[in-house]
């Protein structure tokens, strides 16, 4: 009796926060009655008879589903963590306060236009109607949780500034190529020199990768577009920005090298909140086709973002509809969205479409700064050091107050205990014109700048042509976004959008001297000048983090772009299934799921002339039968990927434990190695030379595969290996059985991995689980809206044990995707639950 009480008891518990989602719903603040219609997955379309009902309504109906997503981010990006869970949190808390991730987006709101204020605010309004009718666990089950973990939690209104603050977490994900300069200073610390290095991040293959660009295309971006590109302010192409930098670049000291290590320490224990911004997998595929290459007659365009596996999913699916259009009510979107922030991100109007991939250009640089007193030194005169006083409050602790001390160039990330190990390269920089005295690290980042992305995001929502997509990705300040888009009337284009500093001395790959300005950042690229495509002659556009740009091209974006094998395998498939023509969805759709490793097309060779025997004989003919192909029930696949795991240690043992990545950029150096085979990387203590440490890898993978997988090698399968499990972004890995068991849901098995178009991505230093994933997948179709389909990661709702919470989950995993229907006819057609909210 007490155990069925106790469940009883447990089922109310957590269904008590499941949202009402038909009949009828007073809400105040609304001028007139607002109509959500949500089909069998949750996934709800609002109509409102103006943009402040709307978007009221979307506040209301994102916190019933995702409240608390939101109130977990919201911590996050202000730098509150501790609040919730303690002690355990400061570290990571001071780190963002001095950021200042918050204090930006504080200063964002004023900068932005009245009408998206409006929107903000009446999103803000949506939120707290609901929250003025739920609390605690009738919020949600993770607050019930919390209560028992550190006595409970208050939850506070919502402000418009919690919105705009998430957008500084996307841009931390997303936002640069921090991580490739902190990597490369600590292969030197480790004892590389800068040949080695630059043998291990080689220039991007032009010949054998497209880029997404050719610079004569640039000149014709729009149709009013007749404006030339290039006003003497870019610093050459990148091949004379690389030789003139590697001139220009101060040597960077050990001590200085050992301080970046810091850094990248501190970075890679942020993911536990943000999700995995260090990854190499992070990234996306998009690509759109012209009308004269489809069934239909218009174009197609598809969209898969590659970002942490999270639970619920970072998507939240949703149609925002005015029930009239006009321009006081301009909006007929649907796409995804993110919990917390009004608006679409991806998806189309009744007139575009649109997707996303990461530019990811270098907009991070680390500066040190000589600190005399109360200021610090440029040019030789002294200013003042900009501070301000923080207090981080501490669940179960003692609240702890702190002092973010900012030059010209940001904050001193130096000062907060995480970046303690900073005190190499302040103690004894040892960079040109470094006298004795005190110094300290600041870090320059785009967007810790106030910005107008906010803007960007109605602005494209409302877009009807190419002009007004042009004029709302002039706003898109960060994150650096590949911007493909596709209209009912046959236009496709693409567009760089960003801020991307302009420098002065020095390259962006080593910390700079911050007292002399001519390393500081001289200007932006200005927007004219940023790649641009309209209607290109191939009818075709594919970005997926590849190269922006071709060699011609006059700034310099960046040098660490992806090595572009999924780009190019896009680019292949789709001039296959234009040659057969004419291509449809359903060829996007697969397209999504392509598993083809051309990664392996190098290695697997090499692979089969080894010498071996036994067991590892047996798998090696696995391979002689493999047809590239990591489709989860490959056995060929899982022989495959174990032997790449364990042929990085070998490979470059000297690097430990700064292991050779498994993405694009590892492939890529592998393949020219193989074709070295005199080269030093293959002269190791395990296994010496190349022939050596081929097989010392088969046979580490074939002893792996016999112990996990059994010893015969045709049972194996890459499904078997390659699982994910969506695990909860703040509970999820607790280390409490039940807890997890709560929150977390799988595993669930894909094909796919990194650096493959179905960019499951894994880390081979922990083994073969997907920690990245397309996150959607969506194809537009131009021709019909409403025979567009999608998918995302999990479900829409964020409460455990609802239906919707995990609905898609499955779908996800086997490439499966649903209708995704538009027009008021459709979804009335596909709905399953109606709710009116009244004023």
């Amino acid at each position: 009796m007490l155990a069925l009480v106790g469940a009883l008891l447990g089922v109310w518990t957590v269904r008590r926060s499941f949202p009402e989602t038909s009949g009828e719903l007073t809400v105040p603040g609304l001028e007139s009655s607002v109509n959500v219609l949500r089909d069998e997955h949750g996934v709800a379309h609002v109509y409102a008879d103006n943009t402040h009902d709307l978007f009221m309504a979307q506040g209301f109906t994102h916190a019933q589903d995702r409240f608390w997503e939101m109130d977990f981010r919201r911590h996050v990006t202000a730098g509150r963590t501790a609040e919730l869970f303690g002690p355990d949190q400061v570290e990571t808390d001071v780190y963002l306060r001095t950021m200042g991730w918050r204090h930006v987006a504080e200063q964002e709101y004023d900068l932005l236009a009245p009408e998206t204020q409006d929107y903000l605010d009446a999103y803000a309004a949506g939120v707290n109607a609901w929250l003025a009718e739920n609390d605690g666990t009738e919020a949600s089950l993770e607050y019930g949780l919390l209560s028992v973990l550190n006595g409970g939690h208050e939850i506070e209104e919502w402000t418009p500034v919690d919105s705009l603050a998430w957008l500084k977490a996307m841009a931390w994900d997303l936002g640069g190529n921090m991580q490739e300069e902190t990597q490369r200073a600590q292969l030197v610390d480790a004892g590389l020199t800068k040949e080695q290095v630059e043998e291990l991040y080689p220039a991007y293959p032009f010949e054998e990768h497209q880029p997404i660009t050719d610079t004569d295309e640039h000149e014709a971006a729009g149709p009013d577009s007749g404006s030339e590109t290039g006003n003497g302010n870019g610093n050459g192409s990148e091949s004379d920005l690389r030789e003139a930098d590697e001139r220009r670049s101060p040597e960077l000291p050990a001590d200085a090298v050992s301080a970046l290590t810091g850094v990248a320490e501190t970075a890679a224990s942020l993911p536990r909140m943000l999700g995995p911004s260090s990854s190499p997998d992070l990234g996306s595929n998009s690509w759109v086709v012209g009308g004269e290459h489809t069934e239909s007659g218009e174009p197609l365009l598809a969209n898969d973002p590659h970002l942490g596996a999270a639970m619920p999913s970072t998507w939240y699916q949703i149609g925002l509809h005015c029930t009239e259009l006009s321009e006081a009510c301009p909006f007929d979107t649907s796409g995804f969205s993110f919990s917390g922030l009004p608006g679409v991100i991806i998806g189309q109007n009744e007139s575009i479409a649109w997707g996303f991939t990461n530019v990811n250009p270098d907009v991070m640089d680390l500066y040190v700064e000589r600190i005399e007193g109360d200021g610090y030194v440029v040019d030789g005169e002294t200013r003042p050091l900009e501070t301000r006083e923080e207090t981080v409050k501490v669940a179960g602790g003692e609240d702890v107050d702190i002092t973010v001390r900012s030059t010209r160039h940001g904050p001193l990330l130096s000062d907060t205990s995480a970046g303690a190990d900073l005190a190499g390269i302040a103690e004894d920089p040892d960079l040109e014109g470094a006298e004795e005295g005190e110094y300290a690290v600041a870090l320059q980042w785009t967007a810790l700048t106030p910005g107008t992305t906010a803007d960007s995001i109605f602005a494209m929502n409302r877009a009807r042509d190419w002009d007004d997509f042009r004029e709302a990705a002039s706003q898109f300040d960060v994150p650096a976004q590949n911007l493909v888009y596709a209209d009912n009337e046959g236009n496709i284009g693409y567009q760089t959008p960003g801020t991307v500093p302009v420098r002065g001395e020095g390259d962006g790959r080593y910390p700079a001297p911050g007292w002399d300005s001519d390393y500081d950042w001289k200007e932006y690229i200005p927007f004219d000048e940023l790649p641009s495509v309209y209607n290109p002659e191939s009818g075709v556009i594919v970005t997926a983090n590849q190269s922006v740009v071709d060699a011609d091209y006059e700034h310099m974006l960046t040098g660490d772009w992806d090595y572009g094998y999924r780009s190019q395998r896009i680019n292949d498939l789709l001039d296959e299934a234009i040659a057969e023509g004419p291509v449809t969805g359903e060829d996007m759709s697969r397209i999504h799921m392509d598993s083809f490793h051309g990664g392996a097309v190098d290695v697997v060779p090499h692979l089969l002339e080894a010498d071996v025997e036994g067991t590892t004989a047996q798998a090696q003919e696995l391979l002689r039968d493999w047809d590239l192909f990591t489709d989860a029930d490959s056995a060929g696949a899982a022989f495959y990927q174990a032997t790449w795991r364990h042929l990085l240690p070998l490979l470059f043992d000297e690097l430990e434990p700064y292991t050779m990545s498994g993405s694009s950029r590892g492939m890529y150096v592998v393949g020219r190695l193989l074709e070295d085979p005199e080269s030093h990387w293959w002269r190791g203590e395990e296994a010496d030379g190349r022939e050596e440490v081929l097989a010392a890898a088969m046979d580490a993978a074939a002893d792996e595969l016999t112990e996990r997988l059994g010893e015969d090698p045709a049972d194996w399968r890459w499904g078997d290996l390659h699982t994910l499990t969506a695990t909860h972004e703040s509970f999820g890995t607790s280390g409490i059985g039940p807890v997890e068991w709560l929150f977390n849901r799988g595993p669930v098995e894909s094909s796919g991995g990194s650096s493959i178009v179905n960019a499951t991505g894994w880390d081979p230093t922990e083994g073969y689980a997907i920690t990245a994933v397309p996150s959607m997948r969506m194809v537009v179709d131009l021709s019909d809206r409403d025979a567009s389909t999608w998918v995302h990661l999990t479900g829409n709702s964020g409460h455990a044990f609802h239906g919707d919470y995990d609905d898609q989950l499955e779908l996800w995993s086997r490439g499966e995707t649903l209708p995704f229907v538009v027009s008021e006819e459709a979804v009335r057609e596909a709905a399953a639950d109606e709710l009116v909210l009244r004023p």
